[in-house]
């Protein structure tokens, strides 16, 4: 859910980077009394995503303007529909056009790719997760879109829960520690809630990971036979997720090795913004 103050903030730091010193296209050529009415309209068929982004980047630049959104977040829509509506002054309305579009198709994106990845695996029982691999300063907008997708958010930052990844495992290593106690050692000084992922690359590194007591063993860059295998080996002593090597083409067959979780860094890294336009209606 993304918060009030992050999404003033942000929009408002959208805003003033597209309009510093105010639009001077709008200024200059349109009248200041002069009046718009204008609909988002889908180019291409998908999932919305970004409707209180949207709202917001209008109100903001003028609080006269009115809004009307004709489909919630997570709602599918077919090419050629009518997603919003918005009425007001024209200047403030094309001033806030560019920001209030670049929002909601990148958060449309990322919230159809995200369901065509829910799609793939429906049946399963699989939770499809985003990563931490999002654009700088729009993490909490873009979990939001994965979420409108029908995906699930991983943890929201660094400070959220405890993930050893590969680097992490390599420094105890080279400090001559031992996975498993050096894992129970962490966890005795964390608060209970604290949850513990630990990645792993080989199949027999799993068996100290679950000694060390991990919530969570993430299977990155396994093979299907190897995925198999390690759901076998965790057998239910934590969550089996996997990572690593996911696309749309491979993500049922993933689903299908018993893991519980599938974490996909290409819902928000490699998703393209969706094609919606703002048509200002004339007559």
């Amino acid at each position: 859910m993304i918060t009030l103050a992050t999404l003033h903030r942000t929009v408002r730091a959208a805003l003033e980077e597209d309009a510093p010193w105010g639009d001077l296209t709008s200024t200059a050529l349109l009248p200041a009394d002069a009046r718009a009415t204008a609909d988002l309209v889908a180019r291409e068929p998908g999932v919305f995503s970004g409707g209180d982004v949207l709202s917001t980047a209008f109100t903001v630049t003028d609080a006269g303007i009115e809004i009307d959104l004709h489909v919630a977040d997570g709602d599918r829509f077919k090419a050629g529909d009518v997603l919003a509506s918005v009425r007001g002054p024209a200047r403030a309305i094309l001033t806030a056009e560019r920001v209030a579009l670049n929002f909601t198709q990148r958060m449309s994106g990322i919230a159809t790719l995200t369901a065509a990845y829910v799609d793939a695996v429906e049946g399963t029982g699989v939770r499809i997760a985003d990563t931490r691999k999002t654009t700088p300063g729009l993490r909490e907008f873009e979990r939001h879109a994965v979420v409108s997708g029908g995906g699930s958010n991983h943890r929201r930052s660094l400070s959220d829960a405890v993930m050893a990844k590969d680097n992490h495992l390599a420094v105890l290593r080279q400090s001559g520690q031992d996975l498993a106690p050096a894992l129970r050692e962490a966890l005795s000084r964390l608060p209970h809630t604290t949850h513990v992922v630990v990645e792993v690359d080989r199949l027999d590194q799993i068996p100290a990971v679950l000694d060390g007591g991990a919530d969570t063993v993430l299977l990155d860059n396994f093979s299907l036979d190897e995925l198999r295998a390690g759901v076998a080996l965790i057998d239910g002593r934590a969550t089996a997720e996997a990572s690593g090597g996911v696309g749309l083409d491979t993500v049922r067959a993933i689903a299908e090795t018993g893991v519980q979780v599938i974490s996909v860094g290409a819902l928000t890294h490699s998703a393209r913004a969706l094609d919606l336009g703002l048509d200002v209606r004339i007559g």
